[in-house]
């Protein structure tokens, strides 16, 4: 019986060493890192290719942004990361004060554009310095479900972004 409690205490307290740096990530940063596909809801999820396009056919001439889908009311207000391409709408040769962020290289500017639950549209009051947009990057800041229309397209989210962090793929070339 004492070997028995030992044994369970042993498996507690190494159960506790292992949960306690989950539990201080958790509480140390309340920002939620989302891929592009976590923006639509799970029951629609069928709807869309790998690309986070609605799976229709637009090779007949349509051209215009198809409004499929919803955005995920239980997000709004959520404190967020996540990786995109910028497109630039307002700001200067230093900075960027708004600008749509899109999943993939050329979203918006090659027609169609992805439907609005994978568009965000981002206000940064700072700026985003220009030279760090053109690449893939993370923006963090407060979600919310939000449409906005722009001329390039509708957006399901806006973003109030606060930081720009350098994308990390956690590709190791070191490795190789």
């Amino acid at each position: 019986m004492k070997t028995l409690k030992t044994l369970l205490c042993g498996l507690l307290l190494s159960l506790s060493v292992l949960a306690a740096p989950l539990a201080m990530a958790e509480t140390d940063s309340d920002v939620l890192t989302l891929d592009w596909i976590d923006l639509i809801p799970e029951k629609e999820r069928n709807q869309f290719d790998a690309m986070g396009m609605p799976s229709v056919d637009h090779s007949g001439g349509v051209m215009e942004q198809s409004k499929v889908g919803t955005v995920r009311q239980e997000l709004n207000g959520s404190k967020v990361k996540i990786p995109g391409f910028v497109i630039p709408l307002e700001g200067d040769e230093n900075a960027v004060t708004e600008f749509l962020l899109v999943p993939y290289f050329g979203a918006c500017i090659h027609v169609p554009p992805p439907p609005p639950n994978q568009i965000i549209y981002v206000k940064f009051k700072e700026g985003a310095p220009v030279h760090r947009l053109w690449d893939v990057i993370y923006v963090v800041g407060t979600l919310k479900t939000e449409t906005i229309d722009s001329e390039l397209a509708q957006t399901g989210y806006l973003i109030d972004g606060y930081e720009i962090e350098d994308y990390d793929d956690g590709y190791d070339e070191t490795e190789w």
